[in-house]
C-alpha cells in the first residue's frame, strides 16, 4: 500500500481559510456569551427566590399578627387541636398556600400547628427575637424540615406582646421553582446563541466575499508581496478612496508629485492643488496615456476605478523621453538643414569655380566674404545683445535653423539681456520651445518672419516671440497651455502638446505668467514675463555698463 501523499493526509487543527476561521471564532464568542450570561443569571436567581419565599412569609405573619381577635383568643382559651386559634390559623393556612402557621404564647407553647398533636408543645426553633418585638426572616429547620419562615411578634390591644406568629413556606416549592425556570432560560439562552450563530453566518459570508476566500496566510502575502511590488517598481502609485482622499503613496509616486507621506489621508485636492495632473488624477480628464506637468517633470499618467467606489492611478516619468524627442527633433531638424545646406554649398562651389575658371579673381574673392561675412554678422548681433552665454548659443543655433528653413530669425530693435541670469537653463528652455514653435508656425509663409525680443525691466525679464505664421484664433488662448493640445502631427516617438505647457508651469514657478495675443502684423506674439529672474549684482553691473 502505497503511503499517503503530504496533500491528501487529514488537516487537524484551525481551518486555513478565512470565512471559516472567523465563523469558529464568533460561534465560540456567542457560545461563551449566552453559558456567561445563564451562569450570571442562575447564581442570583436561587437568593432572590429564597428572599421571596421569605418576605411572603413575613407578609403572612404580619397579617395573621395584625387580627385581634387571634390575641384575644390566645389569651381565652388553651391550647387544643379544637381551639379557635388553632382554628383560625388553619383557615389562612390553607388560604394563602403556607406550609404551616404557628401561633405560640410568650413561653413557648404552640397554639397551632399543622400537625394538631404539636399543639402544647413548645417549638424546637428559638423565638425570642420575636418575642422581643422583632420581624424575622430566615431558612431554617424545624419538625416539618426546611423551610422558609417570617415571625413576627403578636400584640393585644394595648400593644403589648402576647406571643409571636411563625409561617414556612415549604422549600422544596422554592427548588421547584428554581428548576422550573432553569429550561425557560435555557431556552432563550438557546434562541440567543442560535441568533448569535446566524448572525455570525451571515458576517463570516460578507468577509468570505470581501476576502475572496483567502487563507490569512495568503493575505500575509500578498500584502507583503504589494508592499515590495509599490516600492519597486519604477512607476508611481497612487490610490484614492471613494471620497477622493489619498490612501497610497509609493515611494516613485512620492517623488514625481513631490509629496511626502503626510499627504496620505488628505483629500487629493488640498495635497496637490488645482491644475491639469489634480484633474487627471481624480477622473475628471478621462482617457488614457494623459500627459501632465508636475513641477519640470512631464509624466503619463493612466486612471483605472476600483470596485469600492475609489481608484488606482499610475505615473510614468517621461521627462527624459520628452527631452531626447525634442533632441530629436532638433537634430532631425537639423539634418533636414545640413542637407539643405549641403545642396546650397553645392550651388555655392560651383559658383565659386565658375568664377574661378573665367579667371574672375575680385568677384570670387568678394562672393566668399558675402557668404562667410553673413553668419558671423549674425553671430555678432546676437552675442552683442544676449550676453548670457547658454541663451546667445541657443539664439546663434536657432538662426542657422531658421535660415535653411527659409525664415528670418532677428532680434529688434530694444532687445537686451545682461550676463548671468539666475534660472539660465529655464529661460533656455521657454525660449527654445517658444522659438521652435514659431519656426514651425512661419515656415512656408510669405516673407517668413521670427522676432525674439529680450529685455530686462529691473529685475524682470520679458520675453516676446512674434512670428508670421496662421496665428491663433482668440477661443484657443488659453487651451494651447494645456498639455496634450496641438494642432500638429504627434511624432513617432511619443506625443505632442508638451512645450507650451511647460513654458507656463515655468514661468508661474518663478511668479511669473504665459500668454499669446495676435501680433500686429499677422501671425501669433507669444509674451512671458520672469519677475525677478536677474541677480542683484547683475542688475548692478548693467546699470554701470549704462
Amino acid at each position: 500500500m502505497s503511503p499517503t501523499s503530504p496533500a491528501r493526509r487529514l488537516r487537524l487543527g484551525l481551518p486555513r481559510r478565512v470565512f471559516s476561521q472567523v465563523l469558529l471564532m464568533q460561534l465560540g464568542i456567542a457560545a461563551g456569551v449566552a453559558v456567561l450570561a445563564t451562569g450570571l443569571f442562575l447564581a442570583p436567581l436561587g437568593d432572590q427566590l429564597d428572599d421571596q419565599a421569605m418576605r411572603r412569609a413575613l407578609a403572612i405573619a404580619q397579617t395573621t399578627a395584625a387580627q385581634p381577635q387571634i390575641a384575644e383568643d390566645l389569651a381565652a382559651s388553651r391550647p387544643t387541636p379544637k381551639g379557635p386559634v388553632q382554628a383560625e390559623a388553619e383557615r389562612i393556612r390553607r388560604a394563602s398556600g403556607a406550609e404551616y402557621v404557628v401561633i405560640l404564647n410568650k413561653e413557648g407553647v404552640r397554639w397551632s400547628h399543622t400537625d394538631p398533636s404539636q399543639i402544647g408543645h413548645v417549638v424546637s426553633t428559638d423565638p425570642s427575637d420575636a418575642l422581643a418585638g422583632q420581624d424575622v426572616m430566615e431558612i431554617d429547620d424545624g419538625t416539618l424540615g426546611r423551610s422558609a419562615r417570617g415571625k413576627v411578634p403578636l400584640r393585644d390591644a394595648h400593644g403589648g406582646i402576647v406571643g409571636a406568629v411563625s409561617v414556612g413556606i415549604e422549600y422544596d416549592s422554592v427548588r421547584d421553582r428554581l428548576i422550573h425556570a432553569i429550561p425557560g432560560l435555557f431556552a432563550y439562552a438557546g434562541g440567543a446563541l442560535a441568533v448569535g450563530a446566524l448572525a455570525a453566518y451571515l458576517i463570516s459570508r460578507r468577509v468570505q466575499r470581501q476576502t475572496r476566500d483567502l487563507a490569512f496566510s495568503d493575505i500575509s502575502a500578498l500584502l507583503a508581496e504589494r508592499e515590495a511590488m509599490l516600492h519597486g517598481i519604477r512607476e508611481g502609485v497612487v490610490a484614492l478612496d471613494r471620497n477622493g482622499r489619498i490612501r497610497l503613496l509609493n515611494d516613485e509616486a512620492q517623488r514625481l508629485l513631490g509629496l511626502g507621506t503626510e499627504a496620505i489621508g488628505r483629500p487629493l485636492d488640498a495635497a496637490l492643488g488645482p491644475g491639469r495632473t489634480t484633474d487627471v488624477l481624480a477622473g475628471r480628464v478621462e482617457g488614457t496615456d494623459l500627459l501632465t506637468v508636475r513641477g519640470q517633470r512631464v509624466l503619463v499618467a493612466n486612471r483605472m476605478p476600483t470596485d469600492d467606489g475609489g481608484a488606482v492611478a499610475t505615473l510614468r516619468d517621461r521627462t527624459e523621453l520628452e527631452q531626447l524627442g525634442r533632441e530629436l527633433d532638433s537634430t532631425r531638424g537639423l539634418i533636414d538643414a545640413l542637407r539643405a545646406q549641403d545642396h546650397e554649398h553645392a550651388n555655392r562651389m560651383h559658383t565659386l569655380l565658375g568664377l574661378l575658371e573665367l579667371e574672375m579673381y575680385e568677384e570670387a574673392a568678394e562672393f566668399v566674404g558675402e557668404v562667410a561675412g553673413a553668419h558671423r554678422v549674425t553671430a555678432e548681433q546676437i552675442t552683442e545683445k544676449i550676453r548670457d552665454p547658454l541663451l546667445a548659443a541657443l539664439l546663434v543655433g536657432k538662426a542657422t535653423v531658421a535660415a535653411e528653413r527659409g525664415v528670418t530669425l532677428s532680434l529688434p530693435p530694444g532687445t537686451g539681456l545682461p550676463d548671468r541670469l539666475v534660472d539660465p537653463s529655464g529661460l533656455v528652455t521657454i525660449v527654445g520651445n517658444l522659438v521652435d514653435n514659431a519656426l514651425d508656425a512661419a515656415a512656408g509663409s510669405e516673407h517668413a518672419r521670427v522676432e525674439v525680443e529680450l529685455r530686462a525691466e529691473e529685475g524682470t525679464v520679458v520675453l516676446r516671440v512674434r512670428d508670421t505664421g496662421p496665428g491663433v484664433s482668440a477661443d484657443q488662448y488659453e487651451s494651447i497651455f494645456i498639455e496634450g493640445w496641438s494642432t500638429k502631427e504627434p511624432p513617432a516617438h511619443g506625443k505632442r502638446g508638451i512645450g507650451l505647457a511647460l513654458v507656463r508651469r515655468l514661468a508661474e514657478r518663478q511668479g511669473g505668467s504665459a500668454r499669446v495675443a495676435a501680433a500686429s502684423d499677422g501671425g501669433a506674439e507669444f509674451t512671458v514675463i520672469l519677475p525677478e529672474a536677474l541677480a542683484q549684482a547683475e542688475l548692478t553691473a548693467a546699470e554701470e555698463a549704462r
